[in-house]
């Protein structure tokens, strides 16, 4: 669906991107993550054809070029900054957008009726969007992106500043997206958002990529350790020789077997009052990958 091959962009003496290289398939949530400046935003520029790389090479669908309208056709793009009309209503926007992508007549208003119940917005159809909820506009955002029916769909931090139900329609949304065989490239800075939907995962910093893979293996190649923490019973004895070390009665401890750990310690006979397992995530991996220096 989606090759990037190679692909570099400079400004100056800035190289924003520098040879950057992942393969999209369809049916797949692919998460591009990094901190700001790290080169995502430019990379997603020329994946859509705003952008014309200074080395590589975006293909989609077996070869064709984003610089192509007809190639463009297949790509939806949700950016972070809203690429709505306040003054129109959800229903203009989306109207207007289809046509954008050629859409008319019947197909047209099918397409329009189908993105304002994807975006739960059709008893709010003839409102402007200027009154809507940061989360309704985040929908719309998603919906105008969808309308023209493309196979591979951008989003870049699609949840930002959306309440909880708003984010979890949209989780509801990429889902879907995935089960109709859409590719999916997704950027964010919520962890847990990429954590929960993508399928793999690359973390890009400076312009590279640091490292592919699904989260699962991420995390096993720079997650750490796990730590784990047991309330023993403060009225029995405790062995001195426990692995790890004693604070009152809680017993801490880090392992890579967590699960292994904790039984061997059970079968000693101990009492646990309470047990917590930390287990590394992909914000770890995130951290361990790209410092813990702010970026601004």
């Amino acid at each position: 669906m989606l090759t990037v091959k190679n692909l570099s962009k400079r400004f100056g003496s800035l190289t924003a991107v520098d040879s950057v290289s992942f393969r999209v398939q369809p049916g797949e949530v692919f998460g591009l993550l990094g901190p700001n400046g790290a080169g995502k935003s430019t990379t997603i520029n020329m994946i859509v054809g705003v952008l014309v790389p200074d080395g590589g090479a975006v293909e989609i669908n077996s070869g064709g070029s984003p610089v192509d309208p007809g190639v463009r056709r297949n790509i939806g793009n949700a950016p972070q900054s809203l690429a709505i009309y306040g003054d129109l209503t959800a229903e203009e926007n989306l109207r207007f957008f289809g046509r954008l992508y050629g859409l008319t007549g019947a197909r047209l208003r099918e397409r329009v009726d189908w993105s304002l119940e994807l975006a739960a917005l059709t008893d709010r159809k003839g409102d402007r969007v200027d009154v809507f909820s940061g989360g309704m506009q985040r929908r719309l955002n998603l919906a105008c992106a969808l309308v023209h029916d493309p196979s591979l769909v951008l989003l870049d931090e699609p949840t930002a500043g959306v309440d909880p139900q708003s984010r979890n329609m949209i989780f509801e949304k990429i889902e879907l997206m995935k089960s109709e065989g859409r590719a999916v490239v997704y950027t964010t800075h919520y962890m847990e958002e990429a954590q929960r939907l993508c399928d793999r995962v690359a973390i890009i910093d400076h312009g590279r990529i640091l490292d592919l893979d699904s989260v699962d293996a991420l995390i096993d190649r720079h997650g750490g350790i796990s730590n784990i923490t047991i309330e023993l019973d403060p009225d029995a004895a405790i062995p001195t020789d426990l692995p790890g070390r004693i604070e009152d009665h809680f017993l801490r401890l880090e392992s890579d077997r967590p699960l292994e750990q904790i039984a061997q310690i059970s079968a000693r006979g101990l009492v646990f009052r309470s047990l917590h397992v930390e287990r590394p995530d992909l914000e770890r991996v995130f951290l361990n990958l790209t410092g813990r220096r702010l970026r601004d």
